[in-house]
């Protein structure tokens, strides 16, 4: 079983694109830095390690605001 769940992180992120991209980045920073915001993470894997980021709230995504819309 996924840890965290997927339903538990969309009440955090409201888009599952949001959500795998947000990941996606942070997982390439943790892969190439080594520099994790949690002690002791469930994963060992860059990706797991991301989505336990945003289940504890050390990470998290701001949207822009689109010029184009009225």
């Amino acid at each position: 079983m996924l840890y965290p769940s997927i339903d538990s992180l969309l009440d955090i992120i409201d888009s599952k694109y949001t959500l795998v991209t947000l990941s996606a980045k942070r997982a390439r920073s943790i892969q190439k830095y080594e520099n994790q915001l949690i002690e002791e993470p469930h994963s060992f894997k860059p990706v797991g390690i991301a989505l336990e980021e945003i289940q504890e709230g050390k990470l998290s995504f701001e949207q822009k605001a689109s010029e184009g819309k009225k």
